[in-house]
């Protein structure tokens, strides 16, 4: 099991995040994110999203960092670690403009970038972007189709719906080969039918952990998977967010003190097909110093007995 770990304050969520992280600057981010890099976690991850209805603002926040971008300044802080989002919203932009973030961040970072994309939830968002939210599916296939011809052709070219490009020069390219791993996050047939034919690894949201392995077995069993190794990842804090960021008070998802309990719930997860987790932060940190401990303690008392 591999131990990523969630970027403080690059959201205000209200059921995944404490108080105390908003009081850290860029600089506080960046040496927190140096220390996991020392301490062996595997990738720092974080959300996207643009611009928050007001009504929505309570439970989401207002507060997201732009994904590529503060990837890249995390990258330059760190010198193993990956980078990786937990989701950037595909349809959102155009695929040449995401496909041109990505393949830079990875360039910079010498191959440690994971793009883990999703359709998105938040239809005023998309109507304030000036995207149809019932299109985000179809675009959503179509636009990983358009990045990874950008990031792997020689001489791109594509004809589609939503976008088109022929005669035209693409570069720098990603420094991973064939190109840098795509991820897909969400529940529905159709993200599993998008895990199965294009991507490297999923991530659920709301799927119940115990439905884990039938979903697996469902990507494996579509036609246009073609064997290559899945990779999931699921954090426990997750199961406090419901669908539009409710809070559910789920008695699993809080951190704990117990490196046992810990323990045990990591071979949980592993048993159901995840390989990539985060250990949830126990409630009541005070700041910069007790979370840094907080990464110590894991470093110390959990990966070595995972």
């Amino acid at each position: 099991m591999k131990l990523n770990v969630g970027v403080p304050n690059s959201m205000h969520v209200a059921a995944m995040t404490q108080p105390w992280e908003h009081a850290l600057t860029g600089e506080d981010i960046g040496k927190a994110m140096a220390l996991a890099d020392e301490l062996g976690f595997h990738k720092c991850m974080l959300g996207e999203h643009f611009i928050i209805p007001q009504e929505h603002v309570a439970l989401s926040g207002d507060h997201y960092l732009h994904g590529s971008v503060a990837l890249a300044f995390l990258a330059g802080h760190t010198k193993k670690m990956r980078v990786s989002s937990s989701v950037s919203i595909l349809p959102l932009q155009s695929p040449i403009v995401q496909a041109k973030a990505w393949s830079t961040l990875d360039w910079l970072s010498g191959g440690r970038a994971t793009a883990l994309f999703g359709v998105g939830w938040l239809k005023e968002e998309f109507d304030m972007l000036g995207v149809d939210f019932h299109l985000r599916g179809r675009m959503a296939d179509e636009y990983v189709a358009a990045i990874i011809e950008l990031w792997t052709a020689e001489d791109p070219e594509f004809d589609g719906e939503f976008v088109k490009f022929k005669d035209v020069g693409f570069a720098p390219k990603p420094v991973q080969q064939p190109r840098l791993p795509i991820w897909f996050g969400g529940d529905a047939q159709a993200v599993l039918k998008r895990v199965a034919k294009f991507g490297d690894g999923w991530s659920p949201f709301r799927t119940p952990p115990e439905k884990f392995p039938e979903c697996l077995d469902f990507v494996r069993s579509q036609p246009e998977y073609d064997g290559r190794s899945i990779d999931m990842f699921f954090a426990l804090e997750m199961l406090n967010v419901g669908a539009h960021h409710e809070i559910m008070d789920d008695p699993r998802a809080p951190g704990t003190h117990d490196a046992q309990k810990i323990i045990d719930q990591v071979g949980w997860l592993k048993e159901l097909g995840v390989n990539e987790t985060i250990v949830p932060l126990p409630p009541g940190l005070s700041g910069f110093d007790e979370y840094a401990d907080r990464l110590r303690w894991v470093a110390e008392e959990i990966m070595p007995n995972i």
